[in-house]
């Protein structure tokens, strides 16, 4: 146990709030230092695979994500032009005792920052951290201020641009996809099925998925050669996106109509960082492994960090012991995520030949071996960290 052990998070996102709750269930005093003057998420859907839901239950949390949102039933393959069916991965059917979810980002931060609270985590908002320093010493943190302050342990969930990730590896510039992604909700009847559809194009994509509360999740991805800001925060005009997809089919079309004001960001293909910890510091989440979102993985690669990192914490003599069993853990399972959604990212927009023969597959194996085609998918959504050690 980490019974009256002092440690402080950096960033209230899913990666930050989960920690802190699996780390002050085991007995920490945990303190979250957020730069916002809120907890808050803009818009966006995010899925929940059986391996993260695995997770939130063992941290006490599955009532609330039972409410959160629907529970999945099936994936579809979509050509985007023709809106004829490529595959299916019927998740109720062939997977009926797994649970994937579909939630707004939203819900899943509300839920995780009444878990921490509920656990006694202490949220400290308005805390802007311009830099990190580790050493001998206990990691020191400076806030734009011009304050400072020091911590026992210090737990990196500071995302994309993260402080303790530059302050363990140096700053590397990310590489640029050549692809940008349009997202937004829109309005959904709740009673529409809880499918998600991937509706695949030469160079472009299109995912949609319904999340529960009359809302559905737009994610819209096309490539480019003009370069787009890496940010959650930048509008389009939304004719762009429409004359984007114009060669899309009508259901695409009705939802691209309804979204007025998108939310735009550029892609970036970020190193699987080589340090995940120094004496006294860690990362997890984005700040240790960002992943293109073309496996539905981001938050979820979070969630199965935290725990990890926290039973780790928990059940070794040192911090350094703990950090290093960590890191041995989740690397080469994160790293080879990241691989396969970069994988994805180029299978969904094959054009040509190429694309007629790799669609000709993928029906064939969606009629003849469903469970087959499912099964490809099992490393990832099979794992449970809850389990022990190598999951």
């Amino acid at each position: 146990m980490l019974i009256g052990r002092k440690i402080t998070v950096l960033g209230a996102g899913v990666a930050g709030l989960t920690v802190a709750r699996a780390l002050a269930l085991r007995g920490a005093e945990v303190t979250v230092l957020e730069q916002a003057d809120a907890i808050r998420e803009v818009g966006a859907g995010l899925q929940i695979s059986p391996n993260g839901a695995r997770v939130l239950r063992a941290l006490g949390l599955g009532e609330a994500l039972t409410e959160a949102g629907p529970r999945a039933q099936a994936v579809e393959l979509i050509d985007g032009e023709t809106s004829s069916r490529v595959a299916r991965l019927d998740l109720a059917r062939l997977r009926g005792g797994d649970e994937y979810r579909f939630l707004h980002r939203a819900r899943l931060i509300e839920l995780l920052a009444e878990g921490a609270r509920e656990a006694g985590v202490h949220i400290r908002l308005l805390q802007r951290i311009e830099s990190v320093e580790l050493g001998d010493h206990p990691p020191r943190l400076f806030t734009a201020q011009g304050g400072e302050m020091e911590a026992d342990l210090l737990i990196g969930a500071d995302g994309l641009h993260s402080k303790v990730r530059q302050a363990l590896n140096g700053q590397v510039a990310p590489f640029f996809t050549h692809q940008v992604a349009w997202r937004g909700v829109i309005p959904c009847a709740d009673s529409e099925p809880k499918i998600a559809q991937v509706f695949m194009g030469a160079g472009k994509h299109v995912v949609s998925y319904p999340l529960g509360n009359g809302l559905r999740n737009v994610v819209a991805i096309e490539e480019r050669d003009r370069w787009v800001e890496e940010s959650w925060n930048l509008r389009d005009d939304a004719m762009t996106l429409r004359a984007a997809f114009e060669d899309f089919c009508p259901p695409v079309q009705k939802w691209l109509t309804q979204m007025e004001e998108p939310w735009l960001w550029g892609l970036f293909r970020h190193p699987v960082a080589e340090r995940w910890h120094g004496h006294g510091a860690a990362i997890l989440g984005d700040a240790a492994h960002p992943t293109l979102p073309f496996l539905a993985q981001g938050a979820v690669m979070a969630i199965e960090d935290a725990w990890v990192l926290a039973e780790s914490l928990a059940s070794h003599e040192t911090p350094d012991a703990a950090l290093a069993a960590y890191q041995a853990q989740r690397r080469p399972r994160c790293t080879a995520i990241v691989e396969a959604a970069n994988r994805n990212s180029r299978n969904y927009h094959l054009s040509g030949v190429t694309r007629a023969v790799a669609h000709l597959g993928l029906r064939a194996a969606s009629a003849i071996a469903p469970a087959r085609l499912i099964g490809r998918f099992d490393w990832v959504y099979g794992h449970d960290v809850t389990a022990g050690a190598g999951g």
